[in-house]
């Protein structure tokens, strides 16, 4: 066990000098994207179709909205490297979509969402079988190709 510990520190140590501390790109959209779903079709599976066929290497998810008729999200659970998750999932409840956001990081969809019912919000990163209910829009800022967006995402860089 005192071996694990040891390695997980010289791996959180390496990677903490490898990536910087912050970043910055400053760039325009190629283009905007807008994407709707309609009633029962899964909203991370409909974004990477979308992704895939628009040939996406890098985007910034503006937003999104619209309802959900099943959600499925998972939530960082501890507050030390490496990360762990806490999944929550539920397939019958129906609630109001307030907000999607993230980014697409090397062809990778990474969103998260904001759900809402009449007692409170809720949500974190977005997971397969979450479905739309009336009907959902997210829309994509396309990123140029050139631009290195590597880094942006921490997990993918350990």
């Amino acid at each position: 066990m005192k071996t694990l510990g040891l390695l997980l520190t010289l791996a959180t140590s390496v990677f903490a000098q490898s990536v910087p501390a912050s970043q910055a790109v400053t760039t325009q959209f190629e283009k905007v994207v807008v994407i709707r779903m309609k009633n029962q079709t899964d909203i991370l599976t409909a974004l990477e179709k979308h992704v895939r066929e628009e040939k996406i290497e890098n985007a910034i998810i503006l937003m999104g909205f619209g309802s959900a008729v099943s959600t499925h999200y998972h939530v960082v659970s501890n507050n030390t490297l490496p990360p762990t998750n806490e999944f929550h999932q539920n397939e019958n409840e129906g609630v109001d979509i307030v907000n999607i956001n993230g980014a697409v990081l090397k062809g990778r969809v990474h969103a998260h969402i904001t759900y809402a019912n009449g007692k409170k919000a809720f949500g974190g990163h977005l997971e397969p079988h979450s479905k739309a209910f009336t009907f959902t829009v997210v829309t994509l800022g396309v990123l140029p190709k050139s631009i290195d967006m590597s880094r942006y995402d921490d997990a993918s860089n350990r």
